[in-house]
């Protein structure tokens, strides 16, 4: 190592040595020796203070310069001692207040600066700013002044003074957005791919309209798309009074905005927002005078807990928050906003919009010059082209293969998971890590001209050894879990694999050469060695990356193009008027009987040969009598004949929309055709009010949101930059708010996910180019995550160093928590946000003193806010560092998507699906359910000895006894009964495991829950080889006791849940396809227990798929049966659950 660069220790040290004449270890030595420390210390202060760029420091190292505990990162300093670079040459080392903003100090260093030589050079201070080198060892350039030098967090603290290059407002935009998605927008520009730049400039071209757009909205437009009310899915059934069919009587507490006062209101619930508006103004006027009349028809409701409007002219048990209230028996606290607020809030937006938007069309740029006409390029139709396809492969280089291996490349096309043909074979290869072969040319057995648009080429790098070796060294030990055993005893080992398109972006057929870098690491389930639902996206990490050169021939001398879409409606119509046969379909009754048994079959059903060709030539039948089997049809076309392919593009022309929950399917890996997927984005686009039977209905917009997070996923599958459903995820986010919210978080939690960088990063680019008001909004939630990161991992170092006593690390780190989070730097930046988990939450301050860390390994934060909206009350959230919550926030859609269904068919289980969200490598928030504890808690608290608190029947009901009473006891126990019933049939169904007394929660008011979804799918905990949960769901004998009310005996109640049970699970039943569809769309997010076929076939045995409803049913009995049978076993894991707690605290 030569350490050039090192982090300066102090002024005095400086002077008494020159760092570029230094090395590593007289450098430290005179550290020693300066500060008179011995010399067995001398690997740590190496550690501390010798710092090589290529390496960036852990956020645990022992000396953060930007910590903000003195407890635990040393006192401090409320200077930094900060080295300039000028661009006249000058080297400056001055200190700076550590919290100073950017600004600040640059005004600091022009007051220095002209002490020093050349000052006159540097000109105007504007035109300068600064650049460090970040967290992330990356430039990055200092464009937003108004951000402090401790949040910025610079590597080494030497910032490089540079001129601008063009307009700052531009530099300012770009720098923003970049900093927001947590990708450098230089690191765009530096991308020498032409998809990229057309991408960009497209979405560059629509922002500019979007935004112009925006600033032709009404107010109440934008106030529509911005913060509209959630509407209850079954929005057509009233809650009634009980005594008939008349919709209850609320009682409404309004409060008047700006004011203390307050109203109770009680008013029929089927009354609309402006009924209740011109009731609680009539109000006001009578304590208020007649000179407030002018006031009328002046005012919005807004939900008073959160940025929430009561818009439209729905009736109130409509809107989710007024049904909620209904349902828990509370009143909803609603408050009168005058619109005058609302228009401020409008003409702060707009004005964000017109600083970008006049700026640009302020300096139009000049108008080119007429452009000659260029001849017209010739091109041939791809369909002309009958010679076979084939590829070179030329070399390939660092090969991470034995010495005695030989080494060979297999190659495939697919169209989706379809192999188009038998794969090709290179010869073997000798070598260490650099490979040529003899037969360089790979020929398949399939024409160019019947290469589908969506063709993937597949490699796989992989070495063939003659017998197994023990491994000695881990160097190669993963190669064991991939070994296939072939022919004549040899073994072939996967060493690497890459795929790429046949076609590119614009439709021409590859030539030349092309390097790709390849991907190590490979899925559990492998087809012939390949790997076609891997990414196309070469491995970014090519210094260490095996790189496979190819060559694609040159067929002819210019350029070989896939037919536009009206060509192929052409080649369609050629062929079916050339047919002598009348239109394909019309099976007897008999082939009918078959295809009706086909079609009925879940997704994860195989289909044999004679079975696809008896759909294709049904395919008309398919039409007319199910149209949802489209994707069946499309699984059964041999896409490898073009002639098929162009006469399923007619026959899709004229498919009847499929619903939404059917059209999620057609997004799957397996149907990669560009016009299917822009069919199946038609039918989630025409939809925007979506009729539902038992006259509900949905918004499309609450829709999209229930699926936007499989629908972020699948952006994966798409092989090109610009596609349908990139366009309608960016058009929906543009009209709503929330959606654009959680479109943010899901796309930006991934960035770092080298497979999907480049792809997410330019979608979060464009949506924040046409979004420009909600950046700061946005900005504000990753900054405050940020710090709360930073808390995390100096509480992870305080309990590291004070591992050896427990009661003085929960001191220190406790103490040095609260100290921290009192700092202006945190408290600032974690006050006055936007809830990452809901953005109609405002997060005002922390309560510190409520503020707290868990115990468990990652150390989650436990952080409580103030609301800001609603004075008094606390809203509390988890953060967790070092787990990911991808899996835990699958299962909460899924348990949300369950609550749907059930409420669709007027059965609500009093689901609980708490917020939870991933927001970056590992990290994320969770939402603190109020009124809430664990059974285990609530059972230690009723039992002096851990060991006997799980078999105390009565603590569970008398803690709801001491928390109601009368008529709320009586409505607590019903809650607790339904949602009993859902969980019990929810963990059944997704088989979620690891259920013990601590993941198990109860509301005051009745509500059950469950927490933690590590197991899902059936991967239940196991211990020494034995399986510790031996039941399919959580139902004990304490739960039956207030079930039963404290009563014995089977009683009415019991039958009576037992029956929810078996209701809500022939409810889930019938929608088994979308469960399989939304777990199947998840298969590539990297989920540790969703990674495969296989896992979601639990969910095909558990829902019975294949069987009738009553066999399904006597099924669900035997699993209920055997939960109440042996639940006792479930008593005897809580009781060591409740003992090995009892001692670790």
């Amino acid at each position: 190592m030569n350490p050039k660069l090192v982090a300066p220790v102090s002024k005095n040290f400086i002077d008494m040595c020159t760092l570029q004449d230094i090395t590593a270890k007289s450098y430290c030595s005179m550290v020693l020796k300066w500060l008179k420390v011995k010399q067995d210390k001398w690997s740590l202060w190496l550690r501390w203070c010798v710092v090589p760029l290529a390496m960036p420091p852990a956020m645990t190292d022992l000396l953060d310069m930007w910590a903000a505990h003195p407890a635990l990162a040393g006192q401090t300093p409320d200077q930094i001692t900060v080295d300039f670079l000028l661009p006249t040459g000058i080297y400056i080392q001055m200190d700076v207040p550590r919290e100073a903003t950017i600004q600040h100090i640059k005004l600091l260093l022009w007051k220095q600066a002209q002490m020093f030589p050349l000052f006159p050079a540097l000109g105007e201070m504007e035109s300068h700013m600064f650049e460090c080198v970040n967290q992330a060892a990356v430039h990055e350039e200092l464009e937003d002044e108004t951000r402090r030098l401790c949040d910025i967090r610079p590597f080494l603290p030497v910032l490089k003074l540079v001129t601008r290059n063009c307009g700052r407002a531009e530099r300012l935009l770009d720098s923003k957005i970049g900093v927001l998605i947590g990708k450098g927008l230089h690191e765009l520009d530096a991308i020498n791919d032409q998809e990229v730049k057309d991408f960009r400039s497209k979405m560059l071209r629509i922002s500019e309209e979007q935004m112009q757009r925006v600033q032709m909205m009404t107010c109440t437009e934008w106030l529509q798309a911005c913060f509209s009310p959630q509407l209850e899915p079954a929005a057509g059934t009233a809650i009634t009074d009980g005594a008939g069919d008349r919709p209850a009587d609320l009682k409404v507490i309004i409060h008047f905005d700006q004011s203390q006062d307050s109203a109770s209101l009680k008013v029929p619930s089927s009354c609309t927002p402006t009924e209740l508006m011109e009731f609680a103004v009539r109000k006001w006027l009578t304590t208020h005078g007649p000179e407030e009349e002018g006031w009328r028809g002046q005012y919005v409701l807004r939900v008073s807990q959160c940025l929430e409007f009561l818009c439209g002219e729905n009736p109130l048990f409509q809107y989710k928050y007024i049904r909620i209230c209904m349902q828990a028996k509370e009143s909803p606290h609603l408050t009168l906003v005058h619109t005058s607020t609302i228009k401020a809030m409008f003409d702060k937006e707009i004005s964000t919009i017109s600083a970008v938007v006049s700026r640009k069309s302020s300096n139009p740029p000049l108008p080119l010059p007429p452009k000659r006409r260029v001849p017209t390029q010739v091109q041939t139709c791809v369909w002309d082209v009958s010679r076979p396809f084939k590829i070179v492969l030329v070399n390939a280089s660092k090969v991470n293969a034995e010495e005695a291996a030989k080494v060979q490349v297999r190659a495939g096309l697919f169209h989706g998971a379809e192999l188009l043909c038998k794969p090709a074979v290179s010869s073997e290869s000798s070598g260490r890590s650099d490979h040529t072969w003899k037969e360089s040319t790979l020929e398949f057995d399939i024409s160019v001209c019947d290469l589908p648009r969506m063709t993937r080429l597949c490699f796989a790098i992989y070495a063939v050894m003659d017998k197994v070796k023990k491994q000695k060294s881990t160097r190669n030990a993963h190669i064991n879990k991939y070994q296939t055993i072939r022919k004549a005893g040899k073994v072939h080992y996967p060493i690497a694999w890459v795929n790429t398109m046949v076609f590119d972006y614009k439709g021409q057929l590859k030539t030349g050469d092309i390097i790709l870098h390849c991907w190590s690491s490979f899925p559990d389930e492998l087809e012939e060695m390949l790997n076609p639902i891997g990414t196309i996206q070469t491995n970014p990490y090519t210094e260490n990356a095996t790189a496979l050169h190819i060559y694609f021939p040159e067929y002819l001398p210019h350029p070989i193009v896939f037919p536009p879409f009206d060509k192929i409606l052409e080649k369609a119509a050629e062929i079916a008027g050339a047919s002598d046969c009348a239109p394909m379909g019309r099976g007897g009754k008999k082939f009918h009987i078959e295809l009706k048994e086909i079609m009925e079959r879940d997704p994860l059903s195989q289909l044999c040969e004679n079975e696809k060709d008896l759909i294709w030539t049904l395919r008309y039948d398919c039409r007319e009598n199910f149209p949802q089997s489209l994707p069946k049809l499309l699984l059964s076309v041999k896409w490898s004949k073009h002639e098929d392919m162009a006469q399923l593009q007619a026959l899709l022309q004229i498919w009847p929309r499929l619903s939404p929950r059917d059209a999620l399917e057609l997004l799957d890996f397996n149907y990669p055709d560009q016009y299917v997927r822009e069919y199946a984005v038609r039918c989630l686009r025409d939809m925007r009010t979506i009729s539902i039977p038992a006259s509900t209905f949905f918004t499309s917009d609450e829709e999209l949101l229930q699926y936007l997070l499989q629908l972020v996923q699948v952006l994966r599958y798409e092989p090109y930059y610009d596609c349908a459903l990139t366009h309608f995820l960016l058009e929906r986010a543009q009209g709503n708010r929330k959606i654009g919210h959680f479109l943010f978080w899901h796309l930006r939690s991934e960035i770092h996910m080298p497979a999907v960088s480049v792809q997410f990063a330019l979608i979060l680019e464009a949506y924040c180019r046409c979004n420009i008001p909600h950046i700061e909004v946005l900005k504000k939630q990753v900054e405050a995550l940020s710090k709360l990161k930073s808390v995390n991992e100096l509480i992870k170092l305080g309990t590291i160093k004070n591992a050896r006593s427990k009661t003085k690390e929960a001191m220190l780190t406790k103490e040095a928590m609260m100290t921290c989070l009192r700092q202006s730097g945190y408290s600032e930046t974690l006050s006055d946000l936007h809830s990452p988990l809901n953005p109609n939450v405002l997060l005002s301050g922390i309560n510190v003193e409520k503020c707290r860390y868990m115990d468990s390994k990652m150390k989650p934060l436990w952080i409580v806010y103030n609301n800001k909206l609603l004075g008094g009350d606390t809203l509390g959230i988890i953060f967790k560092n070092g787990d990911d919550l991808r899996q835990d926030m699958l299962t909460l859609q899924i348990l949300r998507l369950m609550d749907l269904l059930w409420k669709e068919a007027n059965l609500d289980l009093r689901i609980v699906p708490y917020g939870c969200l991933a927001t970056g490598d590992r990290a994320g928030l969770i939402e603190v359910v109020s009124s809430a504890d664990t059974i285990a808690n609530i059972q230690l608290t009723s039992s002096n000895v851990a060991a006997a608190a799980a078999f105390n029947k009565d603590a569970l009901l008398n803690w709801l006894k001491e928390r109601n009473s009368g008529d709320a006891l009586d409505r607590a126990i019903e809650e607790f009964t339904l949602s009993c019933a859902g969980y019990c049939v929810a963990t059944y169904v997704l088989g979620i495991g690891d259920r013990h007394s601590d993941n198990i929660m109860v509301r005051s008011t009745g509500q059950l829950f469950h927490i933690d979804f590590g197991h899902i799918l059936g991967n239940f905990k196991s211990k020494f080889g034995i399986k510790r949960e031996r039941v399919p769901f959580i139902l004990t004998h304490d739960f039956i006791h207030v079930i039963q009310q404290g009563k014995t005996g089977y009683t009415e109640k019991f039958g009576s849940f037992r029956q929810y049970c078996e209701e809500a699970y022939l409810i889930l039943r019938k929608n088994g396809n979308l469960f399989i569809t939304l777990f199947a769309l998840m298969l590539t997010a990297g989920l540790p227990e969703l990674t495969s076929v296989k896992d979601i076939q639990y969910l095909k045995d558990s829902l019975a798929l294949g069987k009738t409803d009553d066999e399904a049913l006597k099924q669900f009995r035997q699993k209920f049966d055997e939960a109440l049978r042996e639940s006792w076993t479930t008593k005897v894991n809580w009781m060591a659950h409740n003992v090995a707690k009892d001692n670790r605290s």
